[in-house]
């Protein structure tokens, strides 16, 4: 049986959306969550760390690559914890649906070399703030579903 998908955002009427398979991750640490800050400016944004899915890689090694390349950590996907469809238009005017597995990830360590995003900026952020601040409401779901979980008590 396939999870449920949940949609989040408003499709603008007449235009046609981009389906892009996604993964994005909740990696915690002394009570904090991993976070990006995204420098555009004055539509400079929060995120969770994550992104597209690339030619044959699963959620869970897309989710390993996005995490290294905007943060510059290792993270291993521990498990999805839900599914979402987020669309939205990127800060080019692009018209995006993210199709994407929303992940717990574990830390394994930091390997800032890696790190290529040079306009993303890892941030720890206590979760409530984070909640509040990031830019997509699926990531808001996201964080509200784990702050439920167990797993946010060991973090």
């Amino acid at each position: 049986m396939a999870a449920s998908v949940l949609a989040f955002g408003r499709a603008e009427p007449g235009v046609e959306y981009r389906d892009r398979p996604c993964a994005f991750g909740i990696a915690g640490k002394d009570g904090m969550i991993a976070c990006v800050r995204v420098e555009r400016g004055d539509r400079s944004y929060i995120d969770l760390p994550g992104g597209a899915v690339d030619g044959d890689e699963t959620e869970a090694e897309a989710l390993a690559r996005e995490f290294l390349e905007e943060t510059g950590l290792r993270v291993r996907g521990i498990a999805c914890i839900g599914r979402t469809a987020q669309v939205f238009r990127r800060s080019t005017g692009e018209p995006l649906r993210n199709l994407s597995g929303v992940w717990t990830a574990e830390v394994l360590g930091q390997a800032p070399q890696f790190k290529i995003e040079v306009d993303h900026e890892l941030v720890w952020m206590p979760p409530l703030e984070a909640l509040i601040q990031v830019r997509h409401e699926a990531h808001a779901w996201a964080i509200a579903l784990w702050l439920r979980s167990d797993e946010s008590r060991l973090a």
